[in-house]
């Protein structure tokens, strides 16, 4: 099987969709042996911050000398990225070679009337590959919610992370952040640790905490100002920890409230005897790295690309960019899908644009571009709609002129589609 099978093989599966239940991917790791069993992880959930917290903790333990699988989803250009063993996304014969030892158990299942999805089957191969590279901890993101999630099949974590709870993916977690923060509570184990992002929205902290008692467990609350603000600007923000300054290249004060999660959740590893020296620390926060989150892709004119989108993401985006850029002409450039909450997103981003440039992300869920550019001109008063990305960066452009901003958001599909263009001019993505 060539690598281009394998995902085509991969992506044969999204059309099964996503259906809730652990029983599926339980019973193909059964029939391999149960890999994950012979693992340790740190169990990441949330609604935003996910990716932030993975790649910190990743990239300190990585530093620290620890063997460090990491699994995230999703991918923003290249397939592999969610598969990475010390920052190296895993090569492609490998992914061909483990996906072929586990086809025919899919297929064997599937004649069961088992019918494996992508997620459950991706998830897997990654519990494979990291127990054949013999990884010391796995850094292991949430696909979505917590309790029916594929990565939640892992016995008690080492730590579990619960990062900032908003409204997302309502129709299938929940129109409510209590009811959302229960899904999220799925990963929460017998006997087990658990960090509490400290900034949650009224009703968040009772459900997690209830359900930390009710599983035996400690709940870590980190206090907000854990990590304090030395200094920042568009280049990055110098944080302080513990009397200790770090360079935290990511952008905005709630990067200070991931970061916080993710020190809290490497001093639980402390605990158990883990070796964290202040100075993997100190290189592991300047060295992570996490594609589309306030990524600055370009500098005259400035261009940002962020992945924000939902209502939460975009209020921490907007806040983002009255403080770093708050003299300076921003166009917008914006796509989503048709089941996120566009007018929210819209009602915290598009007041601050000059003018905004509504696109869609190729994706059989995008919410058209005319569609969106109809909802965004409550709020903005200069909106275009324009399907083609590459027509519509160089409107931009022409727009922000030399010395203005232009800031991409509203999906990762969008992101994954246009990062390659403002880099390396046109690319096709693997998997729409």
């Amino acid at each position: 099987m060539t690598y281009r099978d394998a995902v085509h093989k991969i992506n044969s599966l999204l059309r099964f969709g996503m259906k809730p239940g652990l029983e599926r991917i339980q019973a193909l790791l059964d029939r391999m042996g149960n890999p994950q069993k012979q693992l340790k992880f740190v169990h990441v959930a949330g609604t935003n911050g996910k990716g932030s917290a993975c790649a910190l903790l990743s990239s300190v333990l990585r530093e620290a000398g620890y063997r460090t699988g990491l699994f995230t989803s999703p991918y923003i250009t290249d397939f592999r990225e969610r598969f990475q063993i010390n920052g190296e996304e895993i090569p492609e014969e490998t992914l061909a070679r483990i996906l072929g030892r586990l086809m025919p158990m899919v297929e064997e299942m599937a004649e069961r009337g088992e019918v494996i999805t992508e997620f459950e089957l991706i998830t897997a191969l990654a519990f494979q590959w990291f127990y054949e590279e013999k990884c010391d901890v796995v850094v292991l993101e949430v696909g979505l919610g917590g309790r029916f999630d594929a990565t939640n099949v892992i016995d008690t974590p080492l730590a579990a992370v619960i990062m900032s709870i908003s409204l997302d993916h309502t129709a299938i977690l929940g129109d409510t952040v209590e009811q959302i923060a229960f899904e999220k509570c799925g990963i929460v184990k017998e006997g087990g640790d658990v960090v509490l992002y400290p900034d949650q929205e009224e009703g968040v902290y009772g459900v997690v905490a209830h359900a930390v008692q009710n599983h035996n467990g400690r709940l870590v609350l980190p206090s907000p100002s854990s990590v304090r603000e030395v200094s920042s600007s568009i280049e990055g923000t110098v944080a302080s920890y513990r009397d200790e300054e770090y360079q935290l290249p990511f952008l905005g004060a709630h990067q200070l409230k991931n970061a916080a999660a993710a020190f809290a959740a490497l001093e639980l590893l402390k605990e158990k005897g883990y070796r964290i020296s202040r100075e993997a620390m100190q290189a592991g926060v300047a060295k992570a790295y996490i594609p589309a989150r306030m990524e600055v892709l370009g500098r005259s004119p400035l261009v940002i690309l962020d992945g924000a989108h939902n209502p939460g993401a975009a209020r921490v985006l907007a806040q983002a960019l009255e403080k770093y850029l708050p003299h300076r002409k921003i166009i917008g450039v914006m796509g989503m899908l048709k089941d996120k909450d566009s007018r929210s997103s819209l009602r915290s981003l598009a007041s601050l644009f000059q003018a905004l440039i509504t696109a869609s992300p190729k994706n059989p869920r995008a919410l058209p571009a005319a569609e969106l550019a109809d909802r965004a001109r409550e709020y903005c008063s200069q909106v275009f709609a324009e399907e083609d990305l590459s027509k519509a960066i160089c409107l931009a452009r022409k727009l922000a002129g030399e010395d203005g901003a232009i800031v991409i958001c509203g999906s990762l599909y969008l992101a994954g589609e246009i990062r390659p263009l403002l880099l390396n001019g046109p690319a096709e993505k693997e998997n729409s």
